[in-house]
Order: structure tokens, then sequence, then C-alpha cells
């Protein structure tokens, strides 16, 4: 079998493998998944009433708010998929099995394509359930084209490779699968401090900077304006470059951490 036969079919082994575990142990991908629903149900039936009126004027109606907080909550859901990945990694490494593969006859890079195309899936699924929900308590996409659509869905996977592989390298780093899951929360935490819930300019000065100045905003900015018909400016190329940073960055981080000889 030629060199590329053989990592596909390793990768795909990999990619079964880590697929199966989601499947024998979803507590983890459940209770990832737990957070986001329960912030979209609280900022719409909670605080709905009055950040919309905040955000739209006087007159403002929730399903208004509903429109402006879905696209941050799908992006922060991605977030905390990608958390279980860093864990994954992080158990593998510490229980032994990435020293027994190291010792098959087995393409090397494949444990790693295995673990980024399954948490590619799983995040594409989390956002499928959170927007399922989404749509139940009122969210309509209305404005979106076709185009827009399909276009929003590639940004959507786009930024689940780039936060897999940044993911994968907190994985890797990390001594055991506890402290993975910790140095994985600003995946989880960004999310809350960007433009997910209130638009940027209603920040104060001291703060707008760093809400700006990170890769969830003009992400959530970009699907906003996909997913509503609205105007994205110039976030569209601000999130494609900051999707393609992360995904290189990680990449080299990972495979770097992985190719190390083990202690």
């Amino acid at each position: 079998m030629s060199s590329l036969s053989l990592a596909l079919r390793d990768s795909t082994t990999m990619l079964r493998r880590n697929l199966l575990h989601a499947r024998r142990y979803p507590s983890l991908t459940l209770n990832l998944l737990l957070t986001p629903v329960m912030l979209l149900l609280l900022f719409v039936y909670v605080f709905g009433d009055v950040m919309s009126a905040g955000i739209g004027g006087d007159g403002a109606d929730r399903s208004e708010y509903i429109a402006y907080l879905v696209p941050g909550i799908l992006m922060l859901t991605i977030g905390g998929t990608t958390i279980g990945s860093a864990v994954s990694v992080a158990t593998d490494m510490t229980e032994g099995i990435i020293a027994r593969f190291r010792t098959m006859a087995i393409h090397r890079g494949s444990v790693l394509v295995g673990h980024v195309i399954g948490s590619v899936l799983q995040c594409v699924m989390s956002v499928a359930l959170v927007g399922a929900v989404a749509v139940a308590i009122g969210f309509r996409s209305t404005g979106a084209t076709p185009f827009e659509w399909v276009l929003a869905l590639g940004l959507l996977a786009l930024f689940s490779l780039a936060l897999t592989w940044i993911a994968v390298g907190m994985g890797l780093s990390s001594p055991t699968a506890e402290a993975a899951g910790n140095n994985a929360l600003p995946l989880m935490v960004l999310p809350l401090i960007s433009s997910a819930f209130v638009p940027v300019d209603a920040m104060p000065d001291w703060f707008r900077p760093i809400a700006e100045y990170q890769p969830f905003t003009p992400a959530i900015e970009t699907l906003r304006g996909l997913l509503l018909g609205s105007e994205i400016g110039h976030n569209g190329w601000l999130a494609v470059l900051w999707c393609l940073g992360l995904a290189v960055l990680g990449y080299l981080w990972s495979t770097s951490l992985f190719d190390r000889d083990p202690k």
C-alpha cells in the first residue's frame, strides 16, 4: 500500500476508535453541552426582555435578542466541545495507549488526525443540537440565503477545526486529564467576554479591546451576519484569518509535542 493509503486507513481506524469512546462515555460531551443550553435559556427567558430593550431600544421584543444571541451561543458550543478533545488526548497520553501506538506499525500522524476529525464531528453535532433548542424557543434565520447558509456551515466547521488543534496541543502539554480540562477553559471563557451577549460598542472603553481583539468576536459577528442576512463588514476576513492562524499554530504545536521522544 502507498503511504497515503496507509495514512488514510490508519486515520479512519483512529477516528472510529474516538467515536466509539464518545458513544460509550457520553457524560463529558453532555456536561459540556449543558452550559450553552442553560446560558441560552437563561438569557432568553430571564434576561431576554431587559437585554432586547437595551440593545434595540424601547419596544424591542424578546425575539430580536434571540436572533442576536444564538450565533454567539453556537460559537460558545464549539469552544466547550473542544475542551473534551483536550481531556481525551491527555487521557490517552497518561494511560499509556499512545506509548503502545508508537510501537505499532501505524501511520504516526493518524492518532492526532483521528482525534481532530472526531472532535470536529462532535462539534457539528453539538451545534446542531443547540441550534435545534434555539429554533424550538423562537430563533428564525429568515434573512439568510442558501449560499449564506453554506458559508455559515463552512465557518462553523473551520472554527471547530482551528479550536480543536489548539485543544489537542493543550491536551498533549498537560500532565493529567484534569489539568487539560483546566488549561482548555479559555476556550469557554473567551466567548463569554466577546460580542456573544452584548455588542462591543455597549461595553466600557477599557474593556472593549479585550472583547474586540480575540478570535470569537469576528467569528460571531460573521456568523450573525450570515444567519440574519445583515452586514458583515471586515469581520469575515478577520474570522478566516483567525481560523487559519489558530489551525496552523495548533497543528505545529501539537505535532511538535507528539513527535517528542517520551521521557
